[in-house]
């Protein structure tokens, strides 16, 4: 018998995980073609069968389950020994990091020339968009998420609250005026939002925060599209103060309504102490560190 391939036991421990084929293949960014042939040759070299296909997906047999808990070990031994090896070869392979779109694009792309640079063979991949990838499905290294999850095989710590605040453009509140109290924003003004049954994350949902009722009349499932909708006069929005002031061509409205958001750190535990999980979180941080008077009042 031929020695046990570890990247076709990895490919099990995925599909374990993900309880699909194509789950997995996501997480592990292969094709779920060549993600089924490699579960058939480790099934064919260890002569049984790993899993029972249904309409839902893979379910372990009893010799998967047998199997997942020493598929387990190697999985944490291997990750020691990237722990103790990457220090001193340097870090490789890919990392990814699911982000929310504004935090990606806004706040996080000016420090990430400088961790590339530290780490040359490291291929880093930013995933800046409206939603996020699962680390408890493998599908990111690292989330940048905006709740702690209530379940799954995640580690998390709270990266950095930060400070929404409405914004407008000075032409827009040279044409229709500038409200005294959120309790304007009601009449005779363009409220810009996002849009209610695609929000991502209910820590989204804030214009009540602000106060009650408000509707937004103008809406998009992008943070940067809003964004440019404020900043070219067509309404008033909440937007983070990391965007809000970047630019220095929107102007605070009802200056002393501000709300609070957090952004929460979300690996897979089994994957926490590999090297480049490791300094992939160091470096989220330092740039919070390095940035925090763009994220807070001061």
């Amino acid at each position: 018998m031929h020695d046990l391939n570890w990247n076709d036991v990895r490919v099990f421990l995925a599909v374990a995980e993900a309880g699909q084929i194509g789950r997995a293949a996501q997480a592990l960014r292969v094709d779920p073609t060549t993600l089924s042939r490699r579960l058939r040759r480790l099934e064919q070299h260890l002569e049984i069968s790993l899993f029972e296909r249904t309409r839902e997906g893979q379910v372990l047999t009893e010799a998967g389950e047998v199997l997942l808990s020493k598929a387990e070990t190697m999985a944490h031994a291997a990750g020691s020994i990237d722990a103790v090896l990457g220090p001193h070869t340097g870090l490789s392979g890919s990392l990814r990091l699911s982000v929310s779109e504004g935090f990606g694009s806004q706040f996080l792309t000016p420090y990430l020339a400088d961790f590339a640079r530290t780490h040359p063979n490291l291929t880093l991949e930013l995933v800046a968009n409206s939603g996020f990838l699962s680390p408890s499905r493998r599908e990111a290294d690292i989330a940048v998420m905006l709740s702690r999850p209530k379940a799954g095989p995640v580690l998390c710590r709270k990266l950095a609250d930060y400070a929404l605040m409405l914004y407008a453009s000075t032409d827009y509140l040279r044409d229709k005026g500038t409200p005294r109290e959120t309790a304007d924003l009601a009449a005779n003004h363009m409220l810009i939002s996002y849009v209610p049954d695609l929000l991502y994350a209910p820590e989204l949902n804030y214009l009540d925060e602000f106060h009650t009722g408000l509707i937004a009349r103008l809406r998009s499932s992008s943070i940067n599209a809003q964004h440019r909708l404020i900043a070219e006069g067509a309404g008033i929005g909440v937007l983070p103060r990391f965007i809000g002031e970047a630019s220095g061509e929107l102007v605070p409205v009802c200056p002393d309504r501000t709300i609070t958001r957090s952004f929460w750190v979300v690996t897979h535990r089994d994957t926490q102490n590999l090297a480049r999980v490791r300094a992939g979180k160091e470096w989220l941080l330092a740039c919070v560190e390095a940035g925090r008077d763009r994220l807070m009042p001061c």
